[in-house]
This record gives C-alpha cells, structure tokens and sequence, in this order.
C-alpha cells in the first residue's frame, strides 16, 4: 500500500510536506503542490481519512436525514444538499426515516457513533426535538429543513406555507369554490399544522364557514386517500364539497387516482389543487394545479448553513430562511363550461 513516506521518497519531499498537500495547507508553494499532487496521481494515493479524522477531529462527512425518499421532493432536496455539499468539499450521507421517530432516532445514533460532522434534517414529526437535543449534546451542529419543531432555536429552511396555501386556497374561493374540503398529513408534523392553519385562516378572511366534515387526516407518504374520498362523496349533496385541497404531492396525486375510480370530473364535478408536484410524473401532474416548491435550493441553502456552522463561520444569531413556491394553475381546477 503507498504511503506518504512513498510520496515524499518520489517527490523529494519532506513527509511534512506531503501532509500539508493532502491537508490543503496553504503554507506550500504552487511550484511544490504540484509536484507533490502530480507523484499522488502517478501512484494512486488514496488518503487515510480515518488517521486524518483523528487528529483534526473532522469527517468531512455531512449527513441528510429526509423522511421519503420516494417523494421526489425529497429527491431533488438531496441533488441540492450533495452538489453543495461536494463544492465544500464534503462527503454526504443519506439517510431516510420513513416519517418515523424510532427509525429517526436509530439513525442518529449511527451518525454519533460514527462521527458526522453535521446534519441537515427534515425531523419526522414534532416528537424529533428529543434527536435533535441528542446532537446538541454531543456537539453535532444541525439545520432544519422543511418542516421546524416548536421551541427549538436553530438554522433552518422553511416553506412559506401560510402565503401558499392562502393563494391555492383564494384560487378556488375565485372560481367559484364555497365548500373546500381538505386531505393533510399529520398535525403532529409543523407543515400539516402551518397549512391547515392558513386554510382555516383564508376561509374566514373570506367569510366562508369552517366545517368539520370537510377536513381530512392521511399522512404525507404515498398512501391510500380511497376513505377519505369516499367520506367527502357519501355527504349530502348540500354538504359536499365541490373542491379539495391536498396539502402535498401523493395525496395530490392519489386524490386525481381516486376520484377518476368513482368517475368524478374533474373540475367540473370536483376542483384539486396541490401543495407541490411531482416533476415527470406522467397522468395526473400535467393537469394538476400545483405549488412548485424550490425543492434542490432546500438541500443546497441548507448544507451552505450547515458548514457555516460546522466550520465556525455562521453569525451567532440563528437564521430562518423561507422560500416561496410557484403557482401552476391547470385543468384541475380551472372549470370553464
């Protein structure tokens, strides 16, 4: 195995010298590092990163928790995190919770364990705080993305959920739309309870009553909303809704799913819009009336946030940055007779 003895020895260097290549140190001349990194090449160096890891006490190995990666929103979250995160100069570990928090907190323990430098995490549910002060204690800086956790003070990425949902909600209220019903994920998770907020918020701006029966729980992976559907249909006429808002992209695209099964028209029977799309999808998202999110800039601001405070660069006052998403309105919810 090549050493950097083998280095020096070819280089007619100091080992020392060789050291500071590999480390990137900028006490070399030019003239010198590229002599020392052309004899690296000649013979195939591959660093000991593990030795390395203990004198400097750094990976380099940043670590993206996400909790479905099915969802291509999450998909291009981690394009986003791996591009910055490889400009840096770090290596990115991916890792997926399932929207579960024993799952979640199996994996921190890895990451612990093993020594991550820092994590970039969208947290499965509220109850992940707990994860979170697990890091905190060993000293493993961490940045939110997408979805926060009450009373916790940290960098984070965010969604604006309330401008969104208001402006699919005013969309429907526009076309005509008095009984809106709703299909969410979870209120223990913030972007269920941001955006079944806002939709309950827009309603009575608007002077439309809130309903009970119109507001349905699934979860934000791809589940079945076959008895949601069925509940909202199976309402007096009167009583049913002639819109539904899904506040993310599987039960955006599992409610088109569905309501083509009972034979529902749609809009002309029932208008859908969507909180996201799902890029390339190939039957219901090219009519789907959607709000895109900056799903790569999620990954990529929130990895640069990350190594900031990783490498002691971060102001000492958290930030919060919140992205907005673009309106695609379509056939699903533009009803012209």
């Amino acid at each position: 195995m090549v050493t950097i003895y083998d280095i020096a020895k070819k280089a007619n260097v100091s080992a020392m010298t060789v050291s500071r290549v590999i480390n990137k140190s900028e006490k070399i001349s030019e003239e010198t590092r590229k002599k020392v990194e052309a004899v690296i090449k000649e013979l195939n160096y591959i660093p000991n990163n593990s030795a390395r890891n203990l004198i400097t006490k750094k990976t380099k190995i940043l670590s993206l928790m996400i909790t479905d990666i099915a969802n291509p929103f999450f998909t291009s979250v981690a394009r986003g995190a791996e591009d910055k995160a490889m400009q840096m100069g770090y290596q990115l570990l991916l890792c997926n919770s399932d929207e579960d928090f024993e799952k979640e907190s199996k994996y921190m323990d890895m990451l612990i364990s093993t020594g991550s430098d820092g994590v970039l995490i969208a947290p499965a549910n509220d109850h992940s705080k707990k994860n979170m002060k697990k890091l905190t204690k060993h000293g493993i800086p961490f940045v939110l993305i997408d979805r926060s956790i009450p009373n916790l003070e940290c960098d984070q990425v965010l969604s604006d959920n309330e401008t969104t949902t208001r402006r699919l909600i005013e969309h429907l209220i526009k076309q005509g739309h008095q009984k809106i019903a709703i299909i969410n994920g979870p209120l223990v998770v913030s972007t269920a309870r941001e955006r079944h907020q806002a939709y309950l918020d827009t309603l009575k701006i608007h002077g439309i009553s809130v309903e009970d029966h119109l507001m349905k729980e699934s979860h934000f992976r791809d589940s079945d909303v076959t008895n949601s559907i069925q509940e909202l249909l199976n309402l007096p006429e009167d009583e049913r809704p002639t819109a539904i808002f899904a506040t993310n992209n599987f039960i955006g695209m599992n409610t088109m799913k569905t309501l083509h099964k009972h034979n529902i028209k749609v809009p002309e029977e029932m208008a859908v819009v969507s909180y996201d799309g799902i890029p390339n999808y190939t039957e219901e998202e090219p009519v789907l009336t959607v709000a895109e999110q900056p799903a790569y800039n999620f990954g990529y601001i929130g990895i640069q946030l990350l190594i900031e405070r990783i490498e002691g660069t971060a102001p000492e006052k958290v930030r919060k940055i919140v992205l907005p998403a673009e309106i695609h309105l379509r056939a699903s919810s533009l009803y012209q007779p």
